[in-house]
C-alpha cells in the first residue's frame, strides 16, 4: 500500500510538470534491513545527482552517499530519507547542484579535490581500509599525490581527517546544502558559544568559540545537521547564505582558505532543535 501510494504521488506530481528553476531533488529512501550491523557498506549509484558511482553507507542516523571519483559526499539523507546536500552534476547549475557537497576541501590549490565530481573537480582514487559492523573507513588520495582524506563512518557521524596537506597549499571545510532537504526562510542556525537561534540569511565570520560548531535546522524537521571541528584554532570561519544552499566552512574567509594542517571534522544529525541538547550531542562526540 505505501509503494502505491508514493507511486500516485509521483505521477501527480509529474503530470503537475513543475516549472522549478531549480535541479529536482526527489526523495531517496533505502530500506534499512534489520541486521546486526550499526554501519554497512555498499556500491550503487547515486540517481539523484545524476547517476555517479558512489559508496553507500547506511547508519541509523543517516544514509550517506560518498562520490567515487571526486571523492565527496553528494547525498546525506536523514532518517526521513529527506537529502540535506542536494547535489547534481548538471554543468552550470552552480548553487542549484554542481557546488553542493560535503567537505569541497581542496579548490584550486594544487588541484581541486574531495568534492562530488563535477566539471571542475579532480580525479582520486580510493581504499576500503576498515569495514565492520560499526565502523567504515574509506581514504581517497588525490590524483597528484599531494593530498589526501580519510571518512570514518560510525553509527551516529562522519568523521572527516585531512590527513595528509600539500606542502604550501591551505583547504577549508566545508558544508553546502539545504537544510531539511530545500533552503526558505524559515530554516535557522546555531554556532557555539551563542545560544541564539539566527535567521538562515544571516551571514557570519570569525574564529567560533571552542568547541568550534555550527548547526542548521528546519522547523518543518526534528533534528539539525552539524559540523564540528575536533581542534581549536584561530583560523576564521565563515557562513553565508547562497540561495539557494548554505555555504559554511571552517578555516576560511570570503574567498581565502586558512588550514594548513591536518585536522579532523565531524559531521552529523542531532535528534532535537533545542540549543542546550544540540551543544551537549555535539560536545559528546569529542569524549
Amino acid at each position: 500500500m505505501y509503494q502505491t501510494a508514493i507511486a500516485g504521488l509521483f505521477s501527480i506530481m509529474f503530470l503537475l510538470g513543475a516549472c522549478a528553476v531549480q535541479i529536482a531533488q526527489p526523495l531517496k529512501t533505502q530500506p534499512r534491513e534489520k541486521s546486526d550491523q550499526l554501519v554497512s557498506l555498499a556500491h550503487g549509484i547515486d540517481e539523484s545527482a545524476g547517476g555517479v558511482q558512489s559508496y553507500i553507507i547506511t547508519t541509523a542516523a543517516a544514509i550517506y552517499y560518498l562520490e567515487k571519483a571526486g571523492g565527496g559526499l553528494s547525498s546525506m539523507l536523514d532518517p526521513n530519507g529527506v537529502d540535506w546536500i542536494g547535489f547534481h552534476r548538471k554543468p552550470g547549475s552552480g548553487h542549484n547542484g554542481e557546488y553542493r557537497g560535503f567537505p569541497n576541501a581542496v579548490h584550486r590549490q594544487d588541484g581541486n579535490f574531495f568534492h562530488a565530481m563535477n566539471a571542475g573537480t579532480d580525479a582520486s582514487t580510493s581504499f576500503v581500509n576498515i569495514e565492520t559492523g560499526n565502523h567504515v573507513r574509506i581514504t581517497f588520495t588525490s590524483g597528484n599525490g599531494k593530498w589526501q582524506g580519510r571518512y570514518d563512518f560510525y553509527p551516529d557521524r562522519l568523521d572527516f581527517t585531512m590527513s595528509k596537506v600539500s606542502p604550501g597549499h591551505k583547504y577549508w571545510i566545508q558544508y553546502e546544502g539545504v537544510p531539511g532537504g530545500s533552503m526558505d526562510d524559515a530554516d535557522f542556525w546555531y554556532r557555539s558559544g551563542d545560544n541564539k537561534r539566527h535567521g538562515i540569511r544571516e551571514d557570519i565570520e570569525g574564529d567560533l568559540p571552542a568547541p568550534e560548531w555550527m548547526a542548521f535546522g528546519d522547523p518543518q524537521s526534528a533534528r539539525m545537521l552539524y559540523m564540528l571541528n575536533h581542534g581549536d584554532d584561530a583560523q576564521p570561519d565563515d557562513y553565508a547564505n547562497r540561495e539557494p544552499m548554505t555555504v559554511f566552512a571552517f578555516g576560511r574567509s570570503g574567498k581565502e582558505k586558512f588550514l594548513t594542517e591536518p585536522q579532523k571534522f565531524s559531521i552529523g544529525f542531532v535528534e532535537s532543535m533545542d540549543y542546550a541538547v544540540v551543544d551537549r550531542e555535539i560536545r559528546r562526540v569529542l569524549e
